[in-house]
């Protein structure tokens, strides 16, 4: 990642996520109270307050593509909500992260509060062992199905931020020039490395003629990148078994060797790529996009949402009909006519679905996502109903009751109205009986001793 994309992929995104925090971390984990507004008549005289207390020690165990904007907001995060926090670098991250952290003992975090622990794998599994009270893991699906195995055993809480293969969906009216320039900056931005790139391109005919026209004359000249280490294998196999069951090379410049031996690739745009085919859903690290071509928009909802991987989609498209489209898809991002940038707004949470995770990080619900909700009730005065000996007329007056306060209409709240002063007059008229009986039974007593 060159100077540019480190200051715009992870400095202006962790500084502005830590001032958000900075700035309204406190009330979104203050103390919330519950009085009487709003509050169910039959609860009376109760005032409730919750509390956000911290979940304790969380295990954040980072990612390499983004050393420092992922694992550093979730570690702010977990601090914020008063968590201690170990933190985990991905391999080859363990320079940035110790100056990371560096910068948070720097900033006044306690050494007690902030730990790094070794990058091997073994070092996570052994810190889950001695016990943690919340995961938080950005990483691929595979590596989360394997935390997720080990926190069963001591069920402990996860929150996973898992790959994607994202979609761009481009309707009819699209600006084919934005979508072309949007698409080659996510192909291109930290060298493909990001798990809301996007990987796959939906499109009817019409438009995917334009976009291959618009992309070759983008895409021809585009350059090399390096490809991580970490991700070179599997992109080099997938993108050949494709080329193999019939995908098209569109710009031709795919060189599998050159990938595997020094990681170089150019961006590749593959067409005739069907939704069944392995590469239409596969979450790869690299300058890949593949166009999937369909008949109607519906059919492209129907991809997005049938995809194992639902992180983000993007759709191009007239603002109204594209917002109509983005509510229907089940993925947890939807940016209309832009992609990536958009997520970064420290404001809005992130997370997928799917093979994609559970859970968010960032915005208002990764914080409170790292806190636990503790409830306390207090009962002010005697009203207490609930501990009245049972009457005869209860079930009549708690019906009505029922129609009164939840019934549909007008007219079925009066009615429960009419139903608790029958059951009132009822209970009156038990009221009476009972005493008469008391009395008549007192006088025979009296005239027995007599």
């Amino acid at each position: 990642m060159d100077a540019v994309e480190t200051i715009t992929a992870e400095l202006l995104p962790t500084c502005s996520a830590l001032r958000f925090i900075g700035r309204r971390g406190s009330r979104v984990l203050r103390t919330r109270a519950y009085n009487a507004l709003g509050r169910p008549a039959w609860l009376w005289g109760v005032r409730s307050h919750v509390h956000r207390k911290p979940r304790g020690k969380v295990l954040v165990l980072g990612t390499w593509n983004y050393p420092i904007f992922l694992p550093g907001v979730q570690a702010a995060q977990a601090l914020a909500a008063g968590n201690t926090v170990l933190l985990k670098p991905a391999v080859g991250c363990e320079q940035v992260t110790a100056c990371l952290i560096k910068a948070f003992y720097e900033a006044g975090i306690p050494e007690s509060a902030l730990q790094m622990l070794p990058s091997r794998a073994d070092s996570a599994i052994q810190a889950i062992d001695d016990g943690v009270d919340l995961i938080v893991l950005t990483g691929s699906s595979e590596t989360g199905r394997k935390v997720l195995r080990q926190a069963a055993e001591t069920v402990t809480p996860t929150i996973m931020e898992l790959s994607g293969c994202d979609a761009v969906v481009v309707l009819p009216g699209a600006d084919i020039a934005r979508v072309a320039d949007c698409i080659v900056f996510g192909l291109k931005f930290n060298a493909g490395a990001t798990c809301i790139a996007p990987r796959r391109i939906v499109a009817e005919h019409r438009e995917a003629d334009l976009l291959i026209t618009a992309l070759r004359e983008r895409l021809d000249q585009a350059g090399c990148a390096t490809v991580h280490a970490a991700a070179r294998d599997e992109a080099a196999k997938r993108i050949s078994d494709a080329i193999s069951s019939g995908a098209v090379d569109v710009l031709g410049h795919f060189d599998e060797r050159q990938l595997l031996d020094c990681g170089k690739m150019s961006p590749v745009l593959l067409d005739g790529v069907s939704p069944r085919d392995e590469i239409a859903a596969a979450d790869l690290f690299a300058p890949l996009t593949s166009l999937l071509r369909v008949s109607s928009i519906d059919e492209a909802i129907e991809i997005v949402n049938q995809c194992p991987y639902r992180l983000a989609v993007s759709v191009f498209g007239p603002g109204k009909v594209a917002e109509s489209v983005a509510v229907q898809l089940d993925v947890g991002t939807v940016c209309v006519n832009d992609l990536i940038v958009p997520t970064a707004d420290p404001r809005l949470p992130f997370g997928g679905r799917g093979k994609s995770g559970f859970g968010v990080t960032r915005g208002e619900d990764g914080l409170l996502a790292m806190s636990v909700p503790a409830t306390i009730s207090r009962r002010h005065g005697k009203f207490a109903p609930h501990l009245q000996p049972r009457q005869s007329t209860d079930a009549q007056t708690l019906l009505g009751a029922l129609q009164l306060l939840h019934a549909g209409t007008l007219t079925e709240r009066c009615s429960g109205i009419k139903t608790m002063i029958a059951a009132a007059k009822a209970g009156r008229g038990v009221g009476v009986n009972h005493q008469k009986q008391k009395t008549q039974a007192t006088s025979l007593e009296k005239e027995n001793n007599s």
